[in-house]
């Protein structure tokens, strides 16, 4: 939001500097980020000053130029070579001296310098108007008033302005202070707690009066409660053509572009005061202004000529026709104010909030308007920002008013009731403070007193605070008046020391953070919000499952993820497009879920890894990262967390092509393996990246604040290896299952360490080499019993799943 200084100084009489003041602003907090300087017109004019032309004769060598001498004030006339075909001896002129800067219409800057033009010496340079900045014309060089003394400076003749503008950083709280009066109103509270008595100036009405009433235009609201409040007046006899200088430096300063008279008026008001208005051309309404919501599809085409399908829900100014604008939002291209206009219907409302913000959000239209109505604004104000944007008009665009004003305020917005404790101002703000300096401040706010009691006071807060409805509210606008910087701090440091166990969820992360790290990982964050659409891409997620953003931002933000998969390739595909290949990522994140019975969250670790192993070298061979490398890094994180008896069993997940799982019991602690090449594409991803995806919260409970000791086996195991030739669609899924049918009690783990596909196989075939570790916990086992069991093994396998050994 910008703030201009003399703008505000209109409602507050006040001489302090601008840093000065940008500094009590933001103690307030409205945080003031930068102080810009703004000039009506590009370098103020500096250096011109008006010069009176003595003499003036052709130019000996060329036909279009002529040579001048002219006095500029100070008794020392100087000669100048101009081109222009209008000036002639005894003119006063704007003329711009020696070392003066001038800017051309891309705003690129020149310095005027002592030259020589054919042979003849220039000191300065006899300006146009377009020269100046001040117009469009070069036609000539501008002739000014002949009274004018010789000498003045330039800014001075035509009322140049100089002003400051405040950049504040508004929060979504402070729709009070949306406005160059409520900043006023903020910065008096402020001042007043500062020792500094100043009075706020709001503008005068008093001059509104009905000259005539020959337009009368009726107004039915038909939704009272998405409009409250509704006023609006005629106004007739105007004539629409550009602001004057004033009103269009005002609009200038702040960023806005001047459009015409009437327009610029209802933006300054907005500005101003904080109202919204709408200026409708009277003669393109038929009937009476309706106030009513329109069925849903209904088209309608705004200002910036986007033809638009309306909501149901959408509040709509109408009349007995159709639709006029979109309420609090955006005008309409046909019932706008244009060069032909007469008479005007202005329009100044209350509307309802939630139901402007959807408005907005529904057709992607962030106005003005839209930005205050949609955080609520000053219900009370209605009718007095009608009456002065009625005056403005008449005195920048002339005509009369021609109706009473129409007022529909059926049920009035109450004012906050609050009860303030004492006990509870000195509890949080943690210093006490006199009932005195409580009650100044209040009142500096304008919140009534209303009782006052040895325990605290009744308090009732204006309508037009909406973020001020409970007592920690009020509390934290005393504090803010008062000072931060103001409350004093104790020389005592208290401290605690808290113990906690080393199994604490954030313990436990820093652990496997800080060991991925070394490992060559980079933590990443990725945003909770993803496209619903991602569930689309695996059978493992459901559609109904997704957690969806009733007001999205996006669709790319609609959802929240039920998996940390996708944003992590989204985060593989972004450096990979940024030829940044070799990538280990990890990340601690929740995923999101709806059930009949309720929401979830579950949180992960996910790791990926894609590219070569190690960077580029001459002394070390390419070698590109595999399954068994991800495999070591997923069982040091085990290992690391004292997780041990895990078993190897067959993945559940649909998101690998090839993959494994790490569980205990029928619990598992991790899914791992090579992502889909269905699942990459969808990401333009080429290469083959590794996923693992661990459950955290099964994790944690796994581990223990005790450190437990486990005797060393006596007995050795034994570890045996089977390369397997089998059909192509047979999973490592039936291989482990069968063997552990086979033998349930010596057999303690099964893996599969290698998979081949390709040249020297069989079509339709595949390798699996897969371990067997048998162990018996009682003796040695002997050749004899391996043997037995292997072939055991190996019978099943070729019996039931047709496997051959390579």
């Amino acid at each position: 939001m910008k703030i201009s200084y003399n703008w505000l100084k209109q409602f507050i009489k006040i001489d302090w500097k601008s840093e000065e003041t940008a500094a009590l602003l933001t103690d307030l907090g409205l945080e003031v980020e930068v102080v810009e300087k703004y000039q009506s017109v590009k370098g103020g004019l500096e250096g011109i000053v008006v010069g009176h032309v003595l003499t003036c004769v052709p130019h000996p060598d060329a036909d279009r130029l002529k040579v001048t001498t002219v006095d500029l004030g100070n008794g020392i006339p100087v000669q100048i070579v101009c081109g222009a075909s209008n000036v002639a001896a005894g003119q006063k002129v704007p003329v711009a001296t020696i070392g003066t800067t001038l800017y051309d219409k891309e705003g690129v800057a020149f310095q005027i310098k002592k030259g020589k033009i054919r042979g003849q010496e220039s000191h300065g340079m006899i300006c146009a108007e377009d020269e100046l900045g001040l117009g469009e014309s070069h036609e000539g060089i501008m002739i000014l008033d002949n009274t004018i003394k010789a000498g003045t400076t330039a800014a001075s003749v035509f009322k140049i302005e100089n002003d400051e503008v405040f950049e504040i950083g508004l929060t979504p709280n402070r729709a009070d202070a949306m406005s160059h009066f409520g900043t006023a109103r903020d910065l008096r509270a402020g001042l007043l707690q500062s020792g500094v008595k100043v009075e706020l100036i709001s503008p005068s009405v008093s001059n509104f009066r009905i000259d005539k009433r020959i337009l009368k235009i009726d107004v039915s609201v038909e939704k009272p409660l998405l409009a409250p409040r509704y006023c609006g007046v005629t106004i007739s006899g105007i004539t629409v053509k550009p602001s004057p200088a004033w009103l269009q430096n005002r609009l200038k300063s702040i960023g806005l572009n001047p459009k015409n008279n009437i327009v610029d008026v209802t933006n300054y008001v907005l500005h101003e005061l904080g109202q919204p208005l709408h200026a409708f051309d009277a003669s393109k309404i038929h009937g009476k202004v309706i106030v009513k919501t329109l069925p849903s599809g209904t088209k309608f085409t705004t200002l910036d000529d986007v033809e638009r399908s309306l909501h149901e829900e959408d509040l709509m100014i109408c009349d007995e026709k159709g639709p006029l604008c979109i309420a609090g939002v955006f005008g309409g291209k046909d019932s706008g104010v244009s060069d032909m206009t007469t008479s005007i219907f202005l329009e100044s409302a209350y509307f309802n909030p939630v139901s402007i913000r959807k408005s907005a959000k529904r057709h992607q239209l962030n106005t003005d308007a839209s930005f205050r109505f949609e955080r609520g604004i000053d219900p009370t104000i209605t009718e007095y920002a009608l009456k002065r944007a009625a005056l403005l008009i008449q005195e920048v665009a002339g005509g009369e008013i021609t109706s009473d004003i129409v007022d529909i305020y059926p049920k009035k917005i109450a004012d906050f009731p609050v009860v303030l404790n004492f006990n509870n101002v000195k509890k949080i703000i943690g210093q006490e403070l006199s009932k005195e300096i409580i009650k100044n401040i209040l009142a500096s706010l304008e919140i009534k007193v209303n009782s006052v009691s040895d325990a605290g006071l009744g308090l009732t807060i204006p309508a037009y605070r909406v973020d001020v409805q409970r007592e920690i509210d009020v509390i934290e606008e005393i504090l803010r008046v008062y000072g931060y910087n103001n409350i004093k701090f104790s020389d005592k440091l208290n401290a605690t020391v808290s113990n906690a166990p080393r199994t604490e969820d954030y313990k436990v992360q820093n652990v496997v953070a800080s060991q991925l790290n070394s490992q060559g990982f980079h933590e990443m964050m990725a945003n909770s919000l993803t496209t619903s659409s991602y569930v689309q891409l695996t059978e493992m997620l459901k559609e109904e499952h997704n957690v969806l953003m009733l007001n999205p931002l996006s669709n790319d933000l609609a959802a929240m993820r039920q998996s940390l998969l996708f944003s992590g390739l989204e985060a593989i595909s972004y450096n990979i497009n940024r030829r940044n290949s070799d990538l280990k990522f990890f990340e601690f994140g929740k995923t999101y879920h709806k059930f009949p019975a309720g929401y979830e969250e579950q949180k992960h670790l996910t790791m990926f890894i894609t590219g070569n192993r190690n960077q580029e070298n001459w002394t070390t061979a390419k070698k590109t990262t595999d399954f068994f490398l991800f495999k070591g890094y997923v069982n040091a994180v085990l290992e690391r967390l004292g997780i041990k008896k895990t078993q190897s069993i067959p993945v559940t997940s649909d998101v690998f092509s090839e993959g494994i799982a790490i569980g205990i019991g029928s619990d598992i602690l991790v899914e791992y393996g090579v992502v889909k090449k269905s699942i990459l594409k969808h990401f333009d991803i080429k290469q083959e990246v590794l996923f693992a995806d661990f459950n955290w919260a099964l994790i944690l409970k796994l581990l223990s604040n005790k450190i437990k000791f486990v005797e060393i086996p006596k007995y050795p195991e034994v570890r045996r290896d089977l390369s397997l030739l089998l059909d192509d669609n047979i999973s490592f899924d039936a291989v482990y299952n069968l063997a552990r049918q086979t033998e349930k009690s010596l057999l303690k783990d099964i893996s599969l360490f290698d998979v081949y596909k390709g040249q020297n196989l069989p079509e339709g075939k595949k390798s699996y080499a897969v371990s067997f570790t048998i162990q018996d916990n009682t003796k040695t086992l002997t050749d004899v019993q391996i043997d037995k069991i292997m072939s055991k093994l190996q019978k099943n396998l070729e019996t039931e799943l047709g496997a051959s050994l390579r």
